[in-house]
């Protein structure tokens, strides 16, 4: 024990001196090649090594080497930096090491309390056993649709899981434009088939176009297919946008369609100001996915799936019989029951700190002050004469492009080769992604710590970046 406590120790104040320095580090580099071969090459010792070189290692060869999502000056994707809170209890979670399967113990119990204040901050109706936490959005939706497929089979007088999707007509499901590929995913793996999932267009905000969604699932009634499913957006990941959800609630109930809303990365974005009026409809869905590794800033993997009715996810899963199950006092069963993962890990710990510390009011604050930062960025780009927003800005994700010219070919490729010559610059890391046929950028606002300093820093980055690609573009 002596040793792991000298190692720990050492450990604790790399991890403290790692994040204390962040922000004076480059945000993204790329990794050397010497390292690059140890990294990937390494031989498994014959003989252990002690502690303190693992920790050495991690040091000298790993550390320098982040995706860079823990810099204020990282724009991409939807990663967040990691709250102090759930770095503190990471390793008393690996040291506990439990099975969150199911039991009396603590990993279980806390749990519960997560899926209940999670449930409570974006205001989802929560019953005892409403939800699991997973590894992220991908798995939380292959769990949430698997219980819409089960609930049409059972609905049609069909048992899914016994008979499979071969008997009977094929199940459609509708999706957004803009809409996660996770989706996607989730529709192959449980049997769906690409064919049957239908993509609604968006309208000129990016949102799902409600007359589309409904034109599509009357053409599809009529073909004698089956509608079970529609997948809404509380925040795409390329812009932001929130579906009109109360309005694609009251079209999967005139057709007895499962709701799905996919709040992955937006749906903590109803306690920013006025916003829960774009939200309207959220409390609808039958299910609903988030994410606390993202917007909230738990360390990865923490996913949340939450559902309106817990009987039913459990019977998607369930492989005990109602007679054997052995409930507790609140007749919730098992985690396990209620997806595929047996031996799950203790998520919880890491989530429960992070709300924990933060509080309510420090969780609204987060969500305003990043949304705020998003306007900040729009009001910057607004008032530049090289740069040109593409979507209206209602969370943290601003989609713009630079524009130095007006030759849209040259622009395309121009913006399509931004994000990795700013990202190799080491300065600023975003992103790009495609609007409406257009090369777009795309910044992600995240971490509170960013200022509008680094927001000036990013465009002009942006703009460094693009001089030198310039002489490749322009002829």
């Amino acid at each position: 024990m002596d040793e792991l406590r000298r190692a720990v120790r050492t450990a604790a104040d790399l991890t403290v001196d790692y994040l204390a320095d962040v922000g004076e580090r480059p945000v993204w580099q790329p990794v050397k090649e010497s390292d690059r071969n140890w990294l990937t090459g390494q031989d498994l010792p014959a003989t252990g090594r002690p502690l303190s070189d693992l920790v050495d290692d991690v040091h000298a060869r790993m550390l320098g080497y982040p995706m860079g999502n823990g810099h204020p000056r990282f724009f991409g994707w939807v990663n967040s930096a990691p709250s102090a809170a759930g770095v503190l209890v990471a390793p008393i979670a690996a040291a506990m090491n439990p099975s969150c399967a199911g039991g009396d113990h603590a990993g279980v119990l806390l749990e519960h309390t997560v899926l209940r204040w999670l449930a409570e901050l974006v205001g989802f109706p929560h019953r005892p056993g409403g939800g699991l936490l997973t590894s992220g959005a991908s798995m939380a939706t292959v769990i949430a649709l698997a219980a819409a497929r089960q609930r049409a089979g059972h609905m049609d007088g069909l048992d899914i899981r016994e008979d499979g999707l071969y008997s009977r007509s094929p199940m459609v499901m509708y999706v957004s434009a803009e809409g996660h590929s996770c989706l996607r995913k989730a529709a192959e793996l449980l049997g769906l088939g690409n064919r049957q999932v239908r993509v609604v267009p968006v309208d000129d905000t990016f949102r799902m176009n409600v007359g589309a969604l409904r034109h599509l699932v009357a053409r599809d009634v009529g073909e004698g297919l089956r509608p079970f499913c529609v997948a809404a957006s509380a925040g795409t990941v390329n812009t932001g946008a929130v579906d009109p959800l109360d309005e694609i609630a009251d079209i999967a109930a005139d057709h007895g369609m499962w709701l799905h809303i996919d709040g992955a990365y937006g749906a903590l974005g109803v306690l920013s100001g006025n916003a829960s009026a774009d939200y309207s409809g959220m409390a609808r869905a039958d299910s609903l996915v988030l994410d606390p590794h993202k917007w909230l800033g738990v360390p990865v993997d923490c996913g949340c799936v939450l559902w309106r009715d817990p009987a039913l996810t459990r019977a998607t899963f369930s492989l005990i019989p109602a007679y054997l199950r052995d409930d507790n006092e609140n007749g919730l069963g098992w985690f396990s029951e209620y997806g595929p993962e047996q031996t799950r890990p203790f998520r919880a710990l890491r989530a429960w700190a992070t709300m924990a510390h933060l509080g309510r009011d420090g969780i609204a604050g987060l969500v305003d002050t990043t949304v705020q930062l998003a306007h900040t960025l729009q009001a910057m780009i607004e008032a530049a004469a090289d740069f040109e927003l593409l979507a209206p800005v209602g969370t943290s994700i601003v989609a713009f492009r630079y524009r130095p010219v007006d030759d849209e070919q040259c622009l395309d490729e121009l913006n399509r080769q931004i994000p990795a010559a700013v990202q190799h610059r080491g300065r600023a890391f975003l992103t790009g992604t495609r609007l409406a046929g257009t090369e777009a950028l795309r910044a992600c606002l995240l971490n509170p710590a960013t200022t509008r300093d680094d927001l000036a820093l990013l465009l002009d980055e942006i703009r460094a970046a693009a001089e030198i690609q310039a002489a490749q573009v322009f002829p």
